[in-house]
């Protein structure tokens, strides 16, 4: 398999920027709000320690065949920083999967911005031969929920780690 690399992704309002370390400075910042972490857990990075984390991810994962993909929100109009989007690209029997994530600070939330960044980002795993897209979200999240369903995911009926797996798979 192919493993695909993170690409600059445009939407209506968005840029998806490569993830780079020259960026945990900023994110630490957007990222800053401990209510960010009520579903995730765990507490908002230092800069340093957001910039050892975006070391370890832009090195990629140890496995060959999995693709580490990780970008950074910027709201076009506002030339900032706004969150990330994430995905974790596998191969299995079936083709390609892609588990993926996101996270928008506070200030810019209720914006639509993690919706658009995840259509963009579901669009573009979907150009990249991805069949399958995965999800996990705490039950109480619905803010998460709302995004996930915009992006096509439904809820099934499997948890993992306290969190509903939601799925969708891309029809070529």
């Amino acid at each position: 398999m192919n493993t695909p690399q993170a690409q600059a992704i445009s939407t209506k309002r968005l840029d998806l920027l490569p993830l780079h370390v020259e960026h945990a400075e900023e994110m630490a910042a957007v990222l800053s709000d401990p209510a960010l972490h009520t579903f995730i857990g765990g507490t908002p990075d230092t800069p340093q320690a957001l910039r050892s984390r975006y070391q370890r991810m832009t090195a990629g994962s140890a496995d060959p065949a999995v693709s580490w993909l990780n970008w950074v929100i910027r709201l076009r109009d506002k030339s900032c920083l706004t969150g990330t989007v994430q995905a974790t690209v596998s191969p299995t029997g079936h083709g390609p999967i892609a588990e993926i994530a996101w996270v928008v600070g506070t200030p810019w939330q209720q914006r639509g911005i993690a919706t658009e960044a995840a259509q963009g980002l579901v669009d573009w795993l979907s150009r990249q031969l991805v069949h399958t897209v995965i999800a996990h979200i705490h039950p109480e999240h619905r803010a998460s929920a709302t995004v996930a369903t915009a992006a096509g995911l439904t809820p099934t009926d499997e948890w993992h780690e306290g969190e509903i797996r939601w799925h969708r798979t891309i029809r070529r």
